[in-house]
């Protein structure tokens, strides 16, 4: 049974709850194939690149070289299964069109690109980000910032196709979650990512293996609650569609406003922070 098809929420949390990870991967494959096998290669990716993390002690502002290419690597891959899931949630005979190839293609070649250049540089022993010392080095920030707007720009415009081929038979509330969802990380995912390109983090003790540090001002903690407005959202409309269906919408305003204020607050926070005394 495909969660996606089922006319009933509550049905459908529960065959999502009994089912096995062997399921998700069918099911990820089935939505769409290139995209999943892609993200799948990055998260294997990381079996060797934590070993590098291991084994080699070298360090870029207090961090392992190899940090950096283990998060991206996390980051990009859990996008592209979350993209191929969301893919499922349109009607069988419009997951392959024109529409559905290029946000794809987007999320791949975007994403292949970062994670080279990240990998290349950290087995260099170089920082792929702020990097701007010479001719070389500042193109390729500025392609990754590039990089970064395709890379998200993808979901807006796969939430577009969703709002235009409307499955009827799943849940409103969870529809409209994930088409806001998707929205939001590029609104607001993107929209930090652009201020913080220009703002590097400071080079202070944080959270392990984030590294945040949002009183010292920075950004980093409001870009990752932005990009994962595609997770949040969605998730709080399975459980509203499965829960609360007649008051589901209320609901998940409310949600989106407060999860638009804790953005905010984290944004309000990093900049106050850089701002004189």
């Amino acid at each position: 049974m495909n969660l996606s098809l089922d006319p009933s929420p509550s049905a459908a949390w529960m065959s999502l709850r009994d089912r096995g990870p062997s399921w998700v991967l069918r099911e990820l494959l089935e939505r769409h194939r290139i995209l999943t096998l892609f993200g799948i290669a990055l998260l294997a990716a990381m079996v060797p690149t934590a070993i590098a993390f291991g084994l080699d002690d070298r360090t870029l502002r207090g961090a392992s070289v190899w940090l950096k290419p283990l998060k991206f690597m996390l980051s990009i891959g859990v996008l592209s299964l979350t993209t191929a899931w969301f893919i499922g949630h349109l009607p069988r005979q419009h997951r392959r069109g024109r529409w559905i190839t290029t946000v794809a293609a987007m999320v791949i070649g975007a994403g292949a690109f970062e994670l080279a250049y990240i990998t290349v540089q950290a087995a260099r022993g170089l920082a792929s980000h702020y990097n701007v010392g010479d001719t070389f080095h500042a193109v390729m920030y500025q392609l990754m910032g590039l990089g970064a707007v395709v890379l998200t720009a993808s979901q807006p415009l796969l939430a577009w196709r969703l709002w235009r081929h409307p499955d009827a038979r799943i849940p409103p509330v969870y529809r409209a979650s994930v088409l806001a969802g998707l929205v939001l990380t590029f609104v607001l995912g993107g929209g930090v990512g652009a201020l913080l390109s220009g703002l590097q983090p400071p080079a202070v003790a944080g959270l392990p293996f984030f590294g945040w540090s949002p009183s010292s001002g920075d950004l980093r903690p409001a870009h990752f609650l932005g990009l994962h407005s595609e997770h949040l959202l969605p998730a709080a409309g399975l459980v509203l569609a499965t829960f609360l269906p007649a008051r589901g919408r209320a609901w998940l305003a409310v949600l989106a406003l407060l999860h638009l204020l804790a953005f905010g607050a984290l944004v309000a926070v990093a900049v106050l922070a850089r701002s004189p005394a």
